[in-house]
């Protein structure tokens, strides 16, 4: 009787891994820890497993889907998605069904090797990559896709060094944006919330133009008050600035979510916006005109931004060459921060 032809399966259950991980190691993808590599490779060895060059012809098809990867945000309700990013999903949508792509939504998180179980494993000809989390730890992913030959955009920050291609707001721009607009308002005291590290670049770019702006006009902005970017931490950090006592008259938030839970504890503390305290925002998310009184922020085109992340990954797919650019941002003046702030 012929003896049953081994598979990759049986390399899987022998090494205690995943199949998609077997067929990564015995392409020495560098997403495969060398241990793993070496032990793929000499269980085949002993199996006298060889790869169907067919199938794996077959594989290398375009599928002529777009894998859109979300991060996974800790929100109120149970999305688990940054709302900015849910405002981005309809055009990215829209953008990919006029091209002829179907779209594969998930999130980040599902396995250690999320960034390569899509076009790797070919279920999507190209990645759309939204949201980050620690952008240093999150580099390093990146740099696994560009050696693996990924297809990727990531909606985020220009970083020098930076591996693949992106699409962002121009975070500086917004800064300054801002804080010309406390100028023109006579505001002399304004503070900043969020992490303007070099974990989160884009929050930092925000502080950076507002701080450098003011400064201009001999205005100086404190040391950025962290927070997370959730409603319930800018709530805490708006309650920190509040007890330590120093004179505030204008704040500045790196999201809408952090400005309105700012807002909600100046409100508790018994201050009047914008009579008391004016408020700007960034990103201006579709609660930001809802809320009371409705927030000023600094707005980013989603369906725009959305467009042109699905043009520019077609392209990148289809061989031809992309430039990573940046979103020109504007400002949205409503009643947190408008022309009644007292002057």
């Amino acid at each position: 009787m012929k003896s049953r032809k081994s598979t990759s399966l049986d390399i899987a259950y022998m090494a205690g891994v995943s199949q998609s991980t077997v067929s990564r190691a015995l392409r020495d993808s560098p997403l495969v820890n060398p241990e793993t590599r070496a032990k793929v490779h000499e269980i085949a060895r002993q199996l006298n497993y060889k790869v169907d060059k067919n199938a794996a012809s077959l594989r290398t098809q375009q599928s002529h889907t777009i894998a859109l990867l979300l991060f996974e945000d800790r929100t109120t309700d149970d999305s688990m998605i940054n709302p900015f990013f849910l405002s981005m999903l309809g055009s990215i949508t829209r953008a990919a069904a006029k091209e002829g792509y179907d779209l594969l939504v998930s999130f980040q998180q599902l396995t250690e090797n999320w960034h390569s179980e899509y076009e790797v494993a070919s279920r999507a000809d190209g990645l759309i990559l939204l949201g980050y989390g620690d952008y240093i730890s999150y580099q390093e992913k990146l740099e696994a896709l560009d050696r693996e030959g990924a297809h990727f955009i990531i909606w985020g920050p220009m970083v020098e060094g930076q591996p693949g291609h992106s699409l962002g707001c121009d975070n500086y721009l917004g800064g300054v944006i801002a804080a010309e607009h406390l100028i023109q308002l006579n505001l002399k005291k304004p503070v900043f919330i969020g992490d303007a590290s070099e974990h989160c670049p884009e929050f930092k770019l925000r502080y950076e133009g507002f701080r450098a702006t003011l400064a201009k006009v001999g205005i100086d902005v404190p040391p950025p008050q962290f927070a997370l970017n959730e409603e319930s931490a800018g709530f805490e950090a708006m309650n920190q600035i509040i007890s330590a006592g120093n004179g505030f008259d204008s704040i500045f938030t790196a999201s809408d979510l952090m400005a309105i839970g700012a807002m909600k504890a100046l409100k508790s503390r018994g201050y009047s916006i914008p009579m008391d305290v004016a408020v700007i925002g960034f990103d201006d998310i579709t609660a930001a005109k809802h809320v009371y009184p409705a927030l000023t922020t600094v707005h980013q085109d989603t369906q725009r931004s959305g467009e042109i992340l699905v043009e520019n990954l077609i392209q990148l797919i289809r061989g031809e060459t992309v430039e990573s650019q940046l979103i020109r941002p504007s400002l949205v003046v409503r009643d947190s921060c408008g022309a009644s702030t007292k002057l």
